[in-house]
């Protein structure tokens, strides 16, 4: 069977320069004949119009869904979503990602949320936060549609229906609950794969110079400033497009350089660059101890997907072993650019590249739609194959393993939806005063009873918890996973805000500025106020809060007033206050309600409780 691209191509000239000088033999794909159009001209037409409908469906949808008051079933972890909006607030009050504030991740996706928080005030934020990536991916795929061969006409099709399912359902591959419900984390992980998606589509099916270079340029771009292990993974994919001639040198470096100057030009104008650069050091010096073990992670948790990669990419390398071997043997011979990218340019070694990339990426998340982007490479595997009724073993064996690779996840997220969606019909909203779309959830009813338990428990025990922190640990291993913990600490922001505003009342004073010693923030976009300079969005003091210097330490001394959770203390929170006790040093200790403490800043020393 044949286990590399097709050798010609209907399209434009895409071959590359020699080191001498001179102009390869031509090093192109084209598809089987099997693939054709065969259908009549106005079903040719059809076929070629309904991946742009459907890509422009997607957002209109998209827009339509969050003009409207809809509430999602609470999920594992759902506060990450106050991330977003805490990063949207501060730059509403003029802060900058990067300069005035640490994030986790690019500036770029904080940056885009808050755009579409603007434009959807009601908009749920769970489907808010996914959905605003489309800013960004939709274009990027447009593309592709738009530098893609004549045929097989259906080509589009096949690469638009799984990008948009990934998409529009905001869920990731893998679960972190036994309940149903919507996955408000890993926002940045699932968005990268989803921008990785067109440019890796791009690269194996884009045949116009223009189109490919302002997909890698755009593209990298966009992961830079989105998430730089993204960044770094489609790197790696760009190089090795490289090495096997899908990119000539030429356009290679006229895409390096446009990204320069597209960076040069951000600094200029704003200074963004290298504040984010300093930031992304020092996350790695943070984590640099943890790569090794993250691999393993990473290859744990997507064990079934590149398992199944590693079994399809030996069985293409067995299968096209006699001209693997003529190919490698002319490279060896040869020692040309030429020889050399037609040894590479096949489907085992691309979905090696993208497997490696993938792995890469996926050591750094938590949740994500991992693997997703793997699509182009395998559809690639599938259109090099002979045919698809063709009676070899091998091809019925691929083909299966195709499925085996790509099937699962698509299916589990589907299924995962269904669960969350249709499951939720039954499920009771969150009653709230002060939480604005942010408490547009739903539960169990006997996750509203158990987090009402839980809460009391937690004040009527208070130190308990304490020695339970004071030893590094949670008081349950998946604690922030747990609905009821998710339920309860929406209630208790939202019982918080109603004891600040009776505090303010009482004594006739206004908490300007509002800090928060816990993973997340709301408060300041919750009561219309504004958060500290310099302090960390989505406050991890294990993987993402640095060492604050003496510009952090005097914003959190000039803060009005610190709220700290205590429904239950827990180790991270424990850490924050350690952290930032030098900026708080001079604020009063006071318990707001049964849990919450604030730290008041002297400025309101006539304070009464």
């Amino acid at each position: 069977m044949r286990d590399r691209f097709p050798a010609d191509i209907e399209d434009e000239d895409m071959s590359v320069v020699n080191d001498d000088g001179g102009v390869q033999e031509q090093h192109t794909r084209d598809f089987p004949s099997a693939f054709s159009a065969s259908a009549s001209g106005a079903k040719n037409r059809i076929v070629a119009v309904l991946p742009w409908l459907f890509l422009a469906a997607a957002p209109i949808l998209a827009v339509v869904l969050l003009s409207l008051p809809l509430r999602a079933p609470i999920g594992a972890m759902y506060w990450d979503t106050f991330t977003y909006y805490d990063a949207a607030n501060r730059m509403f009050t003029g802060q900058m990602p990067a300069i005035d504030f640490f994030t986790p991740a690019g500036p770029l996706g904080y940056a885009i949320a808050a755009i579409w928080i603007g434009l959807f005030p009601s908009g749920q934020p769970s489907l808010l936060i996914h959905w605003s990536t489309m800013t960004v991916t939709v274009p990027l795929m447009a593309l592709v549609l738009a530098g893609l061969p004549r045929a097989p006409r259906a080509l589009g099709l096949w690469l638009v229906i799984p990008f948009l399912l990934f998409s529009l359902l905001p869920f990731n591959g893998k679960e972190f609950s036994s309940f149903p419900g919507s996955d408000a984390f890993g926002f940045y992980n699932r968005q990268t794969c989803l921008i990785l998606f067109p440019l890796i589509s791009g690269l194996m099916f884009a045949r116009h110079r223009g189109v490919l270079i302002s997909l890698i340029t755009l593209s990298m771009f966009v992961l830079f400033f989105w998430k730089i292990t993204g960044f770094l993974a489609a790197g790696l994919i760009c190089a090795f497009a490289l090495l096997a001639g899908r990119v000539r040198l030429r356009d290679a470096a006229l895409a390096a350089v446009l990204f320069a100057i597209l960076l040069a030009l951000i600094e200029v104008s704003t200074g963004i660059v290298i504040s984010y650069i300093a930031d992304v050091l020092t996350l790695v010096r943070m984590n640099s101890g943890t790569l090794l073990p993250r691999v393993a992670q990473a290859l744990s948790i997507n064990f079934g997907i590149t398992a199944a990669l590693g079994v399809l990419i030996g069985t293409l390398l067995i299968a096209g072993r006699s001209e693997l071997r003529s190919a490698f043997a002319k490279a060896l011979h040869e020692r040309s650019t030429t020889s050399v990218a037609a040894f590479l340019d096949r489907p085992a070694f691309w979905l090696a590249a993208i497997t490696v990339a993938g792995v890469f990426f996926e050591t750094q998340n938590t949740a994500s739609q991992a693997m997703i982007f793997v699509w182009p490479a395998l559809l690639g595997a599938l259109l090099a194959l002979p045919s698809w009724t063709a009676g070899s073993r091998s091809v019925i064996v691929i083909a299966t393993l195709v499925g085996a690779v790509y099937l699962p996840p698509a299916v589990s997220i589907i299924e995962r939806a269904a669960r969350a969606y249709v499951g939720g019909l039954r499920y009771v909203p969150l009653e709230h005063a002060n939480l604005k779309t942010l408490g547009a959830v739903t539960t169990r009813s006997s996750v509203l009873t158990r987090s009402a338990v839980m809460t009391d428990i937690y004040a009527r025990h208070r130190p308990a918890y304490e020695d339970i922190a004071a030893l590094d640990e949670l008081p349950g291993s998946v604690l922030y996973s747990d609905f009821d913990f998710q339920i309860a600490y929406l209630q208790t922001v939202d019982r918080a805000i109603g004891s600040l505003h009776a505090l303010e009342a009482k004594n006739g004073v206004r908490f300007n500025t509002i800090m928060s010693l816990n993973f997340t923030n709301p408060f300041p976009w919750l009561m219309d106020r504004k958060a500290p300079l310099h302090i960390t969005v989505g406050a991890d003091p294990f993987r993402a809060v640095p060492a604050p210097d003496s510009d952090v330490q005097r914003a959190v001394s000039a803060v009005d007033i610190a709220l700290m959770p205590t429904c239950p203390p827990t180790n991270a929170n424990a850490r924050l206050l350690a952290l930032y006790s030098g900026g708080l040093a001079n604020h009063r200790r006071i318990k707001l309600d049964e849990c919450y403490d604030a730290f008041v800043n002297p400025k309101f020393e006539t304070l009464n409780q």
